[in-house]
């Protein structure tokens, strides 16, 4: 092991065990057996805490890895990234203060008790759950996968891909268990402040190194690579304009009903801290130039990638110390880990409730199930990883669109009193096989729309049709009409 290696492996040896430990302590003084401490931080996350939550599963390893090889292969088709966040930070001013106040009027934990309660149906929750999990499970996936890539590289190639994986489970695993949302934003304390400090020394110390300069590379961007900057960008013809707004505005308003964006939502401690949060976000979204234009550099100082994922971390390998390769590895490394944790976690609510764990369990007993399924979901996608490293990641093309069609069940039934338990299973039904129909014949996107918007107008005319045919009388208390006047911040 050559002296570069044990320098940036003892970095990120030290952080490793940093975090299990920063999460262990997050518990401490709280109330071990209660669920909703567990699940959704006790609803008393403050402003701080509930953003460096929020800003870690939004800012995961794909931002590192995935932003910048997007770069590499098409260019600006990429910024459909930061467009698609400012959407769903603006969508989720309002959004997020109606599911919390509604989540903790009626005691509910996550999307999936949501569903159950609003139509009053424990086996449509536990269908959501389990569809939910089919979705979210690549993104475990490719949380290990990024986290392998991450410590392989920085490590100068000391360490496989396969340690990689394994650290990144036992690393997670060690404090989400334990320890809850609460750990997961503690941990995300530590993250965020080293996505901070490294990305921006990387923003000026690699462009000077290689080119001068920031301007002086935008202006040979400019010279050499003027079809990076323009849509459709290089090589993929069907990612043009059509595709940027219809995928922004999909993806943005899905955002707001993304199972963990939602148990961030249920984690504060009352809907002014989700207002400025929402507020707050898009200002941090403006780091995802970094790893962009880093990508976009790279195609001169590494042109002919294998891997374009590797873009970024192959710059800064090659042209910084050893010490600083440590800690970008270590931001790297935090940013698969945190939303990794909170997937699990959120898997094994959705499954400990209202699946395995439907009443009369206790909720100390559907704690017990959530943290042992909590376990097996992060080793199942650890097994995957290693056995069939491609089955899950393949799914992970249909995750954002399929999950998409759970906005009618979790948001719009919420506000829509005639909408009816056949209707929301029978469009969300076929929203799922418009989707998979078109992703797994090679139709996404389709004449230029996203597939996932495609299956979510299917998805919704389908619920609408049924739901009419015999209208629903739902309770006032089943919806979340106050909520939503509640939601609005007061004038002066």
């Amino acid at each position: 092991m050559n002296s570069n290696a044990v320098v940036s492996i003892g970095i990120l040896a030290v952080f490793m065990v940093g975090a299990i430990v920063l999460g262990l302590l997050s518990l401490r003084g709280r109330d071990r057996a209660n669920l909703a401490e567990w699940s959704i931080g006790g609803r008393s996350l403050g402003v701080v805490l509930i953003f460096v939550l929020m800003a870690g599963e939004t800012y995961t390893s794909f931002s590192y890895l995935g932003a910048a090889g997007w770069a590499y292969d098409y260019g600006m088709p990429v910024f459909y990234l930061p467009a698609y966040l400012a959407i769903g930070f603006a969508v989720g001013y309002v959004i997020g203060p109606v599911l919390w106040q509604y989540a903790h009027r009626n005691n509910l934990h996550n999307i999936t008790d949501i569903t159950a309660y609003r139509f009053n149906s424990p086996w449509f929750g536990a269908a959501v759950a389990i569809l939910t999990t089919i979705f979210l499970l690549p993104y475990i996936q490719l949380q290990i996968t990024g986290m392998g890539v991450v410590v392989s590289t920085i490590s100068y190639g000391t360490i496989g891909l396969g340690a990689g994986y394994l650290i990144a489970f036992v690393v997670t695993e060690a404090f989400i268990i334990s320890s809850g949302l609460r750990g997961s934003a503690w941990v995300s304390i530590l993250k965020d402040s080293l996505v901070i400090v490294t990305l921006l020394a990387v923003f000026v110390y690699v462009p000077v190194h290689y080119f001068g300069g920031i301007g002086p590379m935008l202006d040979r961007l400019v010279a050499e690579r003027p079809q990076w900057l323009v849509l459709p960008g290089q090589g993929k013809e069907s990612l043009g304009l059509l595709w940027f707004a219809t995928t922004g505005l999909l993806n943005g308003v899905v955002y707001t009903i993304f199972p963990t964006t939602v148990a961030g939502y249920l984690g504060a401690k009352d809907p002014g801290v989700l207002r400025r949060n929402a507020i707050i976000m898009p200002f941090y979204q403006v780091l995802l130039f970094v790893p962009i234009l880093l990508g976009l550099a790279a195609l001169f100082v590494v042109p002919g990638l294998s891997d374009s994922n590797l873009a970024m971390f192959e710059l800064v390998v090659d042209s910084m110390p050893p010490w600083m390769v440590g800690l970008v590895g270590v931001a790297g490394a935090l940013s698969s880990i945190v939303p990794m944790a909170v997937f699990m976690l959120v898997i094994g609510t959705m499954w400990g409730r209202s699946v395995l764990g439907v009443h009369p369990r206790t909720a100390p007993h559907q704690k017990r199930l959530s943290q042992l399924v909590t376990f097996l979901v992060g080793l199942l996608a650890l097994l995957f990883t290693f056995i069939s490293p491609s089955t899950l990641v393949q799914l992970s093309v249909l995750s954002y669109q399929g999950l998409a069609q759970l906005l009618p069940v979790v948001l719009i039934s919420l506000l829509w009193k005639r909408m009816t338990l056949a209707g929301a299973a029978s469009g969300l039904a076929v929203g799922v096989v418009v989707v998979t129909a078109l992703v797994s014949t090679g139709n996404d996107p389709w004449l230029g729309i996203n597939a996932g918007l495609i299956g979510l107008v299917a998805n919704v005319t389908v619920n609408i049709i049924v739901s009419l045919v015999r209208p629903a009388t739902t309770p006032a208390e089943r919806l979340a009409v106050d909520e939503l006047a509640e939601a609005q911040p007061a004038r002066n």
